[in-house]
């Protein structure tokens, strides 16, 4: 039986591993999957009530597991250039509040969490996993090697509502795909606006990003680009669901929202770029989720 000095580190060690992977994040993509899960069951036959809410427990399981696995991966990857900058050398494992070995241990049972959730919900969502969790652990090195990494994390996210859509239909059509690259643009354009604080840090250690190729005042134009083209595909997404008048508030509002972000963000003021990062974006993927999964349950 456990003391009470070893209940105390377990329950510290476990504070420590949800603020290194920054699990409340998990906001960011949970909704758009559960966004995708929802609609795709509009088009399936009846099925009982426990039927649903297992499908989309195991859904959220996969989520968890996946984001888990791939924050977990990032800073073991990473945790000799997170100690040399600034900015994110209090990070757990630099600053040596968690050991290499138990942060090994946590993306394991984190993936595996993954893969059993895929096996639950059906024969191709299994035999994909390995394509999802290989693009979520590869995103940790493209920016040694390119400038699109802001891109490549688009797509490990934009995975989840294509994901959540093949989970309940066992297969994939055109409005899952629409989904998917409004949050891949969605999710590039911000990282373009948050790896302007490390510009000067990148460039001195050959890191790639978009404003370290291009400087600040480009790097800001071309996210608010990406951020035009999202708009565009959320539209059009939008449009090829179906959707009525609650789905087309989530749109306007996600409009306003991306028009605001660009609005706290200068290329001589940085000082609120974690509000324009994580307020803003966490807003964007819930209300999508209410109104459009509204919409689709309530008023079809």
């Amino acid at each position: 039986m456990p003391t009470m000095q070893q209940a105390t580190t377990t329950t510290q060690r476990l504070r420590v591993t949800l603020e290194m992977i920054k699990f409340e994040h998990t906001l960011f993509a949970l909704p758009f999957a559960l966004l995708g899960a929802t609609l795709a069951v509009r088009e399936v036959g009846a099925h009982p009530a426990s039927f649903w809410i297992s499908k989309f427990l195991w859904i959220t399981a996969a989520m968890v597991g996946a984001r888990s696995a791939a924050m977990t991966f990032n800073r073991i990857a990473d945790r000799r250039i997170d100690a040399a900058n600034p900015r994110t050398a209090t990070r757990a494992l630099p600053a040596g509040l968690l050991d290499l070995r138990f942060a090994w241990v946590f993306l394991i049972a984190s993936a595996a969490l993954f893969v059993l959730a895929s096996f639950e919900l059906n024969r191709l969502t299994l035999l994909l996993s390995p394509v999802a969790l290989g693009s979520v652990l590869l995103y940790s090195y493209t920016k040694r090697f390119t400038s699109l990494s802001h891109l490549f994390l688009g797509w490990c996210l934009a995975i989840a509502p294509s994901g959540a859509w093949i989970a309940i239909q066992g297969k994939l059509t055109i409005t899952p795909v629409l989904l998917s690259l409004s949050v891949m643009l969605w999710t590039a354009g911000f990282d373009v606006l948050y790896a302007c604080q490390d510009y000067d840090f990148d460039r001195n250690t050959g890191l790639h990003s978009i404003p370290e190729r291009f400087g600040i005042e480009s790097a800001l134009w071309i996210a608010r680009g990406i951020h035009v083209l999202m708009f565009a595909s959320l539209v059009t997404f939008f449009l090829s669901a179906g959707l009525g008048w609650l789905g087309l508030v989530g749109v306007v509002a996600t409009g306003g929202l991306l028009i605001y972000q660009h609005s706290l963000v200068k290329a001589s003021d940085l000082s609120r770029l974690n509000m324009a990062f994580f307020t803003t974006n966490a807003f964007v993927s819930v209300i999508l989720f209410v109104t459009m999964a509204g919409d689709a349950l309530l008023l079809r």
